[in-house]
C-alpha cells in the first residue's frame, strides 16, 4: 500500500490528525500479529496508560491470528498479561508525572479550573474510591470496561505515593478489565 493509503486515510479524515492517528493505531492493533504485534499492544497499553484516551479492550481483537500455532485460550492469555504488563508500566510513568505536578501548583490549580466536567467528576469519583478502597478500590475503578483509564490513574497519584503498590494495582486493573470483558462477550456469544 505504501505512503498513498495512509495519505488518502489521512485526507479522508478531514486533516485531523489526532483522529487520523488514534484510527491508525486502533487498526494496527486489531491486525497485529506475532511477536512484534505483541510489542505492538505493550506499547499501545503503555500509551494509553498516560497519554491516550482510546480504549484498552482493543487489544483483544487480534486474538483469533495473533499467535499461531498455540491454543487460542493461551493467546489470550498472553495477550493479557502483555497489555497488562504495558499498562502498569505506562501507569508508574504517569504516576511519575503525577507526582512531579504535585510539586507544581500552577499546574494542580489550572487542572482544577478545567472546563471539562466529565474529567472533574471522573477525578472526584476516583479520589473518592481511593480514599476508601486505597489500592483495591483504584484496581476496580480501572476494571470497569469503556471507563477512561487516564483519568482514574491521574486522579490516584494525587493521594498515593509508593510505586509499587501504584503498579501491581493498575496490572490487576488491566487484567480485570480484560477479564471482565472476556467474560462478557463469552456470554454474550452464548446467549447468540
Amino acid at each position: 500500500m505504501g505512503l498513498l493509503g495512509p495519505l488518502q486515510d489521512f485526507l479522508a479524515a478531514g486533516g485531523d490528525f489526532l483522529g487520523w492517528f488514534y484510527g491508525a493505531l486502533e487498526e494496527s492493533v486489531q491486525s497485529a500479529t506475532g511477536p512484534l504485534g505483541l510489542a505492538l499492544i505493550g506499547i499501545y497499553s503503555f500509551l494509553i496508560a498516560f497519554v491516550l484516551p482510546l480504549p484498552s479492550e482493543i487489544v483483544l481483537a487480534p486474538a483469533g491470528h495473533m499467535l499461531d500455532g498455540l491454543p487460542y485460550s493461551l493467546t489470550l492469555a498472553v495477550i493479557v498479561f502483555v497489555s497488562g504488563v504495558g499498562k502498569a508500566a505506562g501507569s508508574v510513568f504517569a504516576f511519575h508525572i503525577g507526582q512531579e505536578a504535585k510539586e507544581y501548583g500552577p499546574l494542580v490549580r489550572r487542572i482544577k479550573r478545567s472546563r471539562f466536567d466529565v474529567i472533574e467528576w471522573s477525578e472526584r469519583k476516583t479520589v473518592q474510591i481511593a480514599r476508601r478502597f486505597g489500592y483495591v478500590g483504584l484496581a476496580l475503578a480501572l476494571s470497569v470496561p469503556g471507563f477512561p483509564d487516564t483519568i482514574s490513574i491521574y486522579a490516584f497519584t494525587i493521594l498515593e505515593e509508593d510505586y509499587l503498590k501504584f503498579a501491581l494495582a493498575t496490572f490487576a486493573g488491566s487484567v480485570g478489565r480484560l477479564l471482565v470483558t472476556i467474560g462478557l462477550a463469552g456470554s454474550a456469544i452464548a446467549i447468540l
